[in-house]
Order: C-alpha cells, then sequence, then structure tokens
C-alpha cells in the first residue's frame, strides 16, 4: 500500500514516518514533495478534525491514492483554548516567533493557570471518498522559559507534570509513545491494518 502523509511540516513528516515504519505494516510512506507537490490545501476548517480531513481527502484526490493528515496544535486554557487551529502560523515567524508570542501572552500567569493541552486530529483519506478520522490530546502546561533541544514547535515550553520534563526534552522514541499524535496513531491503526490489508 502507498500511503501519502499530507503534510509539508518535516517535524510531523519525521515523528509519522517513524511511527508508521515501527508498525511492521505492508505500506510505503512518501511525502508530498515525493509525490510530486510543493502544495498543500488550504486549512479552512474550524476544527482540527476539519482540516485533517480537508487535508487529507485534497491529498487523496491529488495523488489518486490513500493519504494521511495531521491536524494538531496547542490549546492554552488562560487565552481560551488560543493558538489552537492556528498554532503553527499564530505569530508569523516561525517556531521562534510562536514561543515568543505565547510567552509574551502568559506574562504575569501563575504555573497553576498555565495549564494547556497538545490536541491531534489524524484523517486516512482515499479519492474515491472514503474518509476516516480520530482524535487524541494530552495535558500539561506552559513553562516561563523554554527547556530542551528535541521537538519542535511549541514542545520546549510543552512540560506534561508527571515526567516533569518537556515534549523537547525526551528524544522521538519516548515523544512516540506518550505524545497527542502517538495517542492519535494508536487510535488509528487499527484502521491502518485493514485498509493495508485490503478489507
Amino acid at each position: 500500500m502507498l500511503l501519502t502523509l499530507a503534510t509539508q511540516n518535516q517535524g510531523k513528516l519525521r515523528e509519522l514516518e517513524a511511527w508508521i515504519a515501527g508498525q511492521g505494516l505492508p505500506i510505503v510512506v512518501r511525502s508530498l514533495a515525493q509525490s510530486g507537490t510543493a502544495e498543500q490545501a488550504e486549512e479552512v476548517g474550524s476544527t482540527f478534525g476539519q482540516n485533517a480531513l480537508l487535508k487529507a481527502s485534497w491529498a487523496a484526490r491529488r495523488t489518486d491514492g490513500w493519504a494521511l493528515a495531521d491536524d494538531s496544535g496547542l490549546c492554552v486554557d488562560a487565552l481560551g483554548g488560543v493558538p489552537g487551529i492556528h498554532s503553527a502560523r499564530w505569530s508569523g515567524r516561525g517556531d521562534e516567533g510562536n514561543n515568543l508570542l505565547l510567552l509574551e501572552s502568559l506574562a504575569g500567569i501563575p504555573a497553576a493557570k498555565r495549564t494547556a493541552r497538545y490536541r491531534c486530529a489524524l484523517a486516512l483519506c482515499h479519492p474515491v471518498g472514503e474518509e476516516l478520522l480520530v482524535e487524541a490530546e494530552v495535558e500539561g502546561r506552559i513553562l516561563e522559559t523554554p527547556r530542551g533541544t528535541q521537538g519542535f514547535g511549541y514542545d520546549p515550553l510543552f512540560e506534561i507534570p508527571a515526567w516533569g520534563r518537556t515534549f523537547a526534552e525526551v528524544d522521538l522514541a519516548r515523544k512516540e509513545t506518550l505524545s497527542h499524535r502517538a495517542a492519535a496513531l494508536r487510535k488509528l491503526l487499527p484502521l491502518l491494518q485493514m485498509v493495508a490489508r485490503g478489507v
């Protein structure tokens, strides 16, 4: 089975490729670039799920095969759920700008009120119209200073209290077992297994 990962985000691409490779499924993964396009569907949905379905269905039609898309982001309670679906583009200045804006927006907010969650929606689509969607989240809190050099996005500021570590302080193998994306992928696994077997 050939599966296109409908993202231009290299961090997400690495995580998805590594997870799928570790499942022993008869799946050959390719990126949008490897499928011959540098484009990506416009994210005009109002939820993570809607955006994941938009991207996956667009890629499935474009590549004439199964496509998997992720839409995920950070929802901060003290900011009313912001940045939410706008997480990647919030500041307009990439990961570093987003992290600076997050710290500025939470200035003066005590640790107990810096609760947040990473949310992930994964959509698996086929050009004939089959659509499968799973969603998951992981709870954490936003630190006042970044820690760690692994990961991407808001990972250096997002601490899992039970670990006492940020996503940027753990390696990819551990993040694959504990992140919001990993939880969504676990939910997706039975569906991927059926698709890969042609069920």
